[in-house]
């Protein structure tokens, strides 16, 4: 199982920040890694939100279906990966100060013998904290 956790503040309350990670569908502005959202459920935010997201690392791309698990606002999201991916994810904001944020990103997933099993979760591990680091400097520089 590859453990990826990182972690950036940003310029923003922790309400700020929720409101903006809570509208799902803009995800793919600064998600580097995610071409497009398609929702499998009639409700875009919220547990028990599913939604099948279309994700590129490289020449790689795969269809990672989600489902949240936990919405507890403004601090927590969580997801279980049921793509060729499995695992789950969470994001979640904590104070860091004065209208400031610290957003932490945690994943556990299992990679299939595909994507090199084991093997694949250790080469890629590193790989993916850099392009989620990315990701949250990407958010924060909305609130720039």
């Amino acid at each position: 199982m590859a453990r990826i956790e990182t972690t950036v503040e940003v310029a923003a309350s922790v309400a700020d920040v929720w409101a903006d990670i809570a509208r799902l569908e803009t995800h793919v502005e600064w998600m580097a890694d995610a071409e497009r959202i398609d929702f499998l459920t009639e409700h875009h935010s919220g547990e028990g939100t599913r939604m099948e997201v279309l994700t590129r690392v490289g020449p790689l791309s795969t269809k990672d279906v989600m489902e949240f698990i936990a919405w507890e606002p403004p601090h927590r999201m969580a997801i279980r990966h049921q793509g060729l991916v499995s695992g789950t994810g969470e994001i979640v904001l904590t104070e860091a100060g004065p209208d400031r944020a610290r957003v932490t990103w945690r994943e556990e997933l299992d990679f299939p013998l595909r994507f090199g099993g084991p093997v694949g979760e250790v080469i890629a591990a590193p790989i993916l904290r850099a392009i989620w680091n990315r990701n949250l400097k990407r958010l924060a520089a909305r609130f720039a």
